[in-house]
């Protein structure tokens, strides 16, 4: 089965990699996911680069980082788990005292075996991680007096890059379907590689198949990665996507839900909606006012493409998020496999919807092509008056079915003026 194999490449190949929003990890896994697809496109923008409201930030790597005790001995060891230490942590080789060290190890006190997940992507700042197990040792073990040496073998490269990847499988039409996931989080499953398991198992589906409409794939780190790509994209995204879905926390076993569009109401949401129904799945939809992921970035005002989110148990929701528990116990194949089936069935419900869109700025002129009375009549033709209804409501927003219910016209009716429209070269799709 697809999801077997993209499973264990993940687990085996990824997992281990200590990846960030930039650096080597990113590339190293991008690279994996490159030699299932030789057609998918490694790219990059230059650190310090103006995105929107944003800066590409400086290139990250990590060499090693640990902090020794008073007798040389590791007590904190990147190598182990590379969630042990914050993320984009600035260098330091610099000896502390117990009380100034424990203001920079961070724990969770209520999951008391867990290793927690922190960045600081946008502040200089450094720190380690540990379970509180672990630090409760360490409150117990050493005195006041001793002295602990922490090294980070870190550096930022402002002449560095930002990398990402897309592939893009052609259809019969230019109408695109993006599929969007991240790859910017280190060693965690769920919230990080579910994803990209999925997203490789629909190429892997898809490459085989004759779509209607483009669909193109995209592998980002979250959030920067996203503004990064609508910056470089937007026109030709504006001009093609009709539809899409975010990818994240899709892999674990315990639920099925979704986060709509910010106004839950274009094609995007009730192909997601009737692929659930069709799979006779429950799921639950959140609201866009808990959004967290790169929804935010394809909904945002001027961006506005109709982008919805899919999850199995949706981020910041289960214990294990943005922790060292969040791992291939709680990712299962079986939960991959039933995220798989969602976002299938959602891409092939919206890849059969018909959906005309306009070519024409404003009204167009009818009369020079034969459709509108030669004379202003008090009296006008209903098919003319269909004609401009239909291309009222060719906003890439509605498929033939929603366009035949808001004219109050059969199926077979509106079949026949898109046909007539689309000659006319009056609509496209």
């Amino acid at each position: 089965m697809t999801i077997n194999k993209f499973y264990n490449i993940a687990k085996k190949e990824i997992f281990p990699i200590c990846r960030s929003l930039t650096g080597i990890g990113v590339r190293k896994t991008l690279n994996i996911i490159k030699k299932e697809f030789s057609n998918l496109k490694i790219k990059k923008i230059k650190s310090g680069s103006k995105v929107f409201d944003w800066k590409i930030p400086p290139e990250w790597n990590i060499k090693d980082a640990y902090i020794l005790d008073k007798d040389n001995k590791k007590i904190v060891d990147f190598k182990k788990n590379n969630l042990h230490l914050v993320g984009y942590s600035e260098p330091i080789n610099k000896y502390f005292s117990k009380k100034n060290l424990l203001k920079k190890l961070h724990s969770l006190p209520n999951q008391p075996k867990a290793i927690p997940y922190i960045t600081s992507y946008y502040n200089k700042y450094w720190g380690f991680c540990i379970c509180y197990e672990d630090r409760l040792k360490f409150l117990k073990k050493y005195k006041d007096i001793d002295k602990f040496r922490v090294v980070i073998d870190s550096s930022f490269n402002t002449k560095g890059n930002l990398n990402y990847a897309e592939l893009i499988l052609k259809g019969k039409s230019k109408q695109e379907i993006l599929i969007s996931t991240y790859i910017c989080h280190p060693s965690m499953a769920n919230n990080e590689l579910s994803g990209p398991i999925v997203s490789m198992s629909l190429i892997d589906y898809f490459r085989k198949k004759k779509t209607n409409k483009t669909l193109r794939f995209i592998f980002i780190p979250e959030t920067i990665g996203s503004i990064a790509y609508l910056y470089k994209n937007l026109k030709k995204l504006k001009s093609n996507v009709i539809g899409g879905y975010n990818l994240t926390c899709i892999g674990d076993e315990r639920d099925h839900s979704c986060m709509l569009s910010k106004y839950g109401d274009n094609i995007s949401d009730s192909s997601l909606i009737s692929a659930y129904k069709n799979l006779k799945i429950k799921y639950k939809i959140y609201s866009f006012l808990e959004r967290g992921s790169d929804e935010r970035q394809y909904n945002s005002p001027k961006i506005d493409l109709p982008i919805a989110s899919i999850f199995r148990s949706k981020y910041r929701t289960y214990p294990e998020y943005h922790t060292s528990l969040d791992n291939f116990e709680l990712v299962t194949k079986k939960g991959l496999q039933g995220g798989f089936n969602v976002a299938k069935e959602a891409i092939n419900i919206l890849d059969k919807k018909i959906i005309p869109i306009n070519t024409i700025l404003c009204e167009p002129q009818m009369g020079k092509r034969g459709m509108y009375p030669k004379l202003s009549t008090k009296k006008k033709k209903v098919n003319v008056k269909n004609y401009m209804s239909f291309l009222q409501y060719s906003d890439g927003k509605n498929d033939l079915n929603e366009i035949s219910r808001l004219l109050r016209l059969t199926k077979t009716e509106t079949l026949k003026i898109f046909r007539i429209l689309k000659d006319k070269n009056l609509i496209k799709i």
